[in-house]
């Protein structure tokens, strides 16, 4: 009787001891949310976090601080963001850099991406071959063919080595069997400063950056590095229609946690985070921006990561590619 007693009694004293923990998962969000953004404020993350976190901290009933952490391509934030407590409370933004390039292009980096489980895809920059309208090329096809006939004559900025930016070019240089001189800068907006300027004759553009300077004049869309044509630019012909074939390379975006966060959490974020982006109001924003809407969940974000690591790590060794000059 006393042992059946003593069960009973340290059952009651566990529930006791389980009950607020149980409560504290329920009651999530109850305190405001931190989004880590590894970028300066008016980029084009910062510009998707600002306009998605308003619609999901109202959906999820707290308020989102979006916490600016720039510095070496995106590694400071990123970082940051994978040594925060997993309890909900500290999402981030990854991408192709901080999510598949850096392992590769760096020798060592401070957070491995298996630190942070993904909550899904929010979307995506297309990429744009730009030129200066006085460079010389009258099309796409004449630019490309240049290129070919001329190796190590021409020259292209990007916004940093390990940009997708930069290795959009590197991929289509491989594909093409085509020589162009690399110009790095520290940012796309002295990059393309300098494109406008004539200093340097092209680059890769994301529609974020590209397109205020294509409808202004100040530079010319050759193709887009899409399979598919963009709504934004529908005269502009893909690498694919070039010859260039199953050419595809974008700037994306997820949403991702510190590994461990609580699952019904994620899949919580996951829904409320597809709901708010796909809220007509934020998805007419952020497509008037550029950016292409991809709602998804973890699994899908995951699956689709390991498969950018293999094709990119490849590519990188392949090419002898380094960010540390």
């Amino acid at each position: 009787m006393s042992l059946f007693l003593t069960r009973r009694t340290f059952g009651a004293f566990a529930l006791a001891a389980l009950a607020p923990l149980a409560a504290q998962a329920q009651a999530w969000p109850s305190k405001p949310i931190r989004w880590v953004v590894a970028y300066p404020a008016g980029g084009g993350s910062d510009f998707l976090a600002r306009q998605l976190a308003p619609q999901l901290g109202w959906q999820l009933g707290q308020t989102i601080v979006i916490d600016n952490r720039p510095g070496a391509a995106g590694i400071i934030g990123t970082d940051n963001a994978a040594k925060s407590p997993a309890d909900g409370y500290t999402i981030v933004t990854g991408d192709n850099g901080a999510m598949v390039f850096h392992e590769a292009m760096y020798k060592k980096i401070p957070y491995s991406p298996t630190d942070l489980a993904p909550v899904g895809f929010m979307a995506r920059f297309p990429l744009i071959v730009a030129v200066n309208p006085s460079a010389g090329f009258s099309d796409a096809r004449q630019w490309l063919d240049a290129l070919k006939k001329n190796p190590g004559k021409f020259s292209y900025a990007s916004p940093g080595i390990g940009s997708p930016h930069h290795l959009a070019m590197e991929l289509l240089k491989s594909r093409t069997q085509t020589f162009v001189v690399h110009v790095p800068y520290r940012g796309t907006a002295m990059a393309v400063q300098d494109v406008i300027a004539g200093q340097v004759p092209m680059m890769v553009l994301d529609t974020a950056a590209g397109l205020p300077q294509i409808r202004s004049g100040k530079v010319k869309a050759l193709a887009v590095m899409s399979k598919k044509r963009i709504a934004s630019l529908p005269d502009v012909p893909t690498l694919d229609e070039l010859g260039v074939k199953d050419f595809e390379v974008t700037a994306w975006q997820g949403l991702f946690v510190p590994k461990g966060t609580p699952a019904d959490i994620v899949a919580r974020l996951t829904a409320e985070m597809n709901k708010a982006i796909t809220t007509p109001e934020v998805k007419s924003k952020l497509e008037d921006f550029g950016l292409e809407v991809l709602p998804s969940d973890g699994p899908a974000l995951a699956s689709f990561i390991q498969k950018e690591t293999t094709f990119w790590h490849a590519l990188i060794k392949e090419r002898g590619l380094s960010a540390e000059q």
